[in-house]
């Protein structure tokens, strides 16, 4: 088989799979957080490792912000979270913060979880996944741009010529066609933040745990954003059930 179709049924795979990554990844990272707080191979207590945490949280944030700015501002049926009808897109994103990345989505995501790296405090493992998270999601871009390619064209061409694939440019911004749909995001983006949460909770609760000797559930920061953010997911999803989230063709 020709690279060119191998690569382009491992993206297609790995597209209808790619919730995947996170739980792989969640797994790793735990065990690496778990290594490093029972052999004490932590960095001394200073300022700095005070604040660590809000540093990752951030990062995992900005992240969420780059997924908040892309969805608000698509029409219906692209930028989803489509995985069984495959790929998807009713027509060609090119204005917004398309202009200026092909991709943003994709760097949403390597932030956010970039963020969860980051609170592993390993550097290796961070270097580990950023270069798997190049080779994964380098297939997937792959796999998305010749559906693209094949559907729209030479439309699709002249786009791409002057926008990257992952690192954004500014030297050919063009506002975005649609208006900001709050709507939009809560429906589509309402899983971002309570993962976030829940995740910085979860590690901080194991990493208490290990150091006390014995389970531990602190009311900190952390327990209560990981509380308040499940509630608001809840409330959204009873929302978006109730299609109280839809609009017409967003």
């Amino acid at each position: 088989m020709a690279l060119q179709e191998e690569l382009k049924i491992q993206g297609d795979y790995f597209f209808r799979n790619r919730s995947l990554l996170p739980l792989i990844f969640l797994g790793i990272g735990l065990a690496v957080l778990i290594n490093t707080e029972y052999n004490d191979i932590e960095s001394p207590e200073t300022w700095f490792s005070e604040i660590y945490e809000y540093i990752c949280l951030a990062v995992a944030l900005f992240g969420l912000l780059i997924r908040v700015k892309t969805v608000g501002h698509t029409p219906k049926n692209t930028s989803g979270r489509n995985r069984e009808e495959g790929q998807l897109a009713d027509e060609l994103n090119t204005t917004g913060i398309y202009s200026l990345v092909r991709h943003p989505l994709y760097v949403g995501n390597f932030f956010m979880w970039l963020g969860v790296a980051m609170l592993t405090e390993n550097t290796w493992f961070i270097i580990a996944f950023i270069f798997f998270y190049v080779i994964y999601y380098e297939r997937i871009m792959y796999a998305e741009e010749s559906f693209l390619r094949n559907k729209f064209g030479n439309l699709y061409l002249d786009w791409a010529k002057d926008v990257p694939a992952f690192i954004p440019s500014f030297k050919h911004y063009a506002r975005a066609t649609y208006p900001f749909s709050i709507k939009k995001v809560l429906k589509q983006e309402k899983n971002g933040l309570c993962a976030v949460f829940l995740i910085f909770w979860l590690f901080d609760m194991i990493g208490e745990t290990i150091e006390e000797g014995s389970f531990v559930i602190e009311f900190n920061f952390w327990f209560y954003a990981a509380i308040i953010s499940t509630f608001i997911y809840l409330v959204l999803k009873i929302m978006k059930k109730r299609k109280m989230l839809d609009e017409q063709n967003r």
